[in-house]
Parts: structure tokens; C-alpha cells; sequence
């Protein structure tokens, strides 16, 4: 018998949700961590097995009835990581994380695959709702984002990782890295009003975007005093 976390419940069948109970049959061949993920839970989101109360890995092999807790992962989360990847289907989260300065990585045309291999190549922590692609074996590591809120997402992705944050030092766009400048060096690209009222800016090194503070400022910085709340 698997019996699982009221956080983890969200992952398992609706018919079995409520009591968070699910009945497995032990071959003597599967893994715990087998089992646990046939029941819908990835084990990224998870954290101790206790087998009849004494902890155990998820390449434990259950051989006859046993109890089994399922715990969620512990919060906040270390893992020594390069930064974040996130899949197509969370870009606004992706700009909120880099108005944080956290470093994020987002592309919106990468397929699962090519997902897995930048995620693992670049040491990178790959966010994602899609369940499935957590269950991918070579995945080094990943999270599910809960929420389905902007704003509940990056609680969520805060909560889980506390990572570090340097707000206003990264590209919305690209992710590159903010540096000041003069208003003279990115006047050319500046609208007339804005190179009329504005005098403070900061230039991506990677792409070369022009930022200032502009009528969007008080709107990201609600985000970043909520984040520094956190």
C-alpha cells in the first residue's frame, strides 16, 4: 500500500485523490520508485519512503505487503545548480525570475528531447507542468510548477528553491546581464518621448535591449518587494 502526502495527492487519479491510498502489487522485481511513479507521482516531487517506518531509496524492491509513506520533496530544495530552464508553456514565469535576476533560460520551440539535453548539459533545473516529461530517466533534475497564476507559479518556484536573487541585472528577453550606460550610448534607440523624459538606463550585453524605468516599473516592482517578502 502507497500512502501519500496531502501535497502529493494533486498527481494521482481522481478516483483515489481524496484518500491518498493507492494499492500496488510488489513483484520482487520493480523498484519503490517504480511503483510510486506508476501511480503518477514523478520522483522529482518526491522526498522519504518509509517502509513500515524506516526510510528507504527509491531503488528499494518491495517483495511482500508493506506500507509505504510518500513524502514530498523538503522545501526549500538544494540543489547545486547553473540556474533554471523552463518549457514553452511558462514564459511569463521566465520573465518574472529574470526581473529577479534570476538566471533563467526560455526558449519557446524546444520539443521535450531537446529539453532533456540542455537541461543536462548546461546543469540546469528544468521546470515544467508536463508530468511526463519529469518521468524521463536521463533527466538530471526537475521540478513541477504548481500554480496556474503567474504569481502563484513563481511563489511556488521561490518557496521550493529560495534561490538567490539580484533584481534588475538580467535581459527580460534573452537573460543576458544589465550594465548602466550613458542615455547618449542607446539614444538611437530610444522613442522621442522617452529619450525626453527619461535619463537612466542599462543596456543588455547580450542582446543590446535598452531598459529605463518606464510606466511598467511599479507593476515589477510589486513583484520583486513580494519576492524579497518571501
Amino acid at each position: 500500500m502507497l500512502r501519500f502526502s496531502e501535497e502529493l495527492r494533486l498527481f494521482l487519479a481522481a478516483r483515489v485523490r481524496r484518500a491518498g491510498e493507492v494499492t500496488v502489487r510488489a513483484d520482487g522485481t520493480s523498484t519503490l520508485g517504480h511503483l510510486v511513479e506508476s501511480a503518477g507521482v514523478p520522483l522529482t516531487e518526491i522526498g522519504t519512503l518509509l517502509v513500515d517506518g524506516r526510510a528507504e531509496p527509491p531503488s528499494y524492491r518491495p517483495s511482500g505487503p508493506e506500507n509505504v509513506e510518500v513524502g514530498p520533496v523538503d522545501r526549500p530544495q538544494r540543489v547545486e545548480a547553473a540556474g533554471f530552464l523552463l518549457d514553452v508553456h511558462l514564459g511569463t514565469l521566465a520573465r518574472r525570475l529574470r526581473v529577479l535576476g534570476v538566471d533563467t533560460v526560455y526558449h519557446n520551440d524546444r520539443d521535450d528531447e531537446e529539453l532533456v539535453e540542455e537541461a543536462n548539459a548546461g546543469h540546469r533545473i528544468l521546470l515544467t507542468r508536463d508530468r511526463g516529461l519529469l518521468r524521463r530517466r536521463r533527466l538530471w533534475a526537475g521540478a513541477y510548477v504548481r500554480g496556474h497564476r503567474p504569481d502563484d507559479q513563481l511563489a511556488d518556484v521561490l518557496d521550493r528553491f529560495a534561490p538567490e536573487t539580484a533584481p534588475w541585472t538580467r535581459c527580460t528577453a534573452c537573460n543576458g546581464t544589465l550594465v548602466p550606460v550613458a542615455k547618449q550610448v542607446v539614444e538611437h534607440l530610444l522613442e522621442p518621448g522617452t529619450r525626453r523624459t527619461q535619463d537612466s538606463f542599462a543596456r543588455c550585453r547580450s542582446c543590446g535591449r535598452a531598459y529605463w524605468p518606464g510606466a511598467h516599473r511599479p507593476r515589477l516592482a510589486s513583484i520583486v518587494e513580494r519576492a524579497r517578502e518571501r
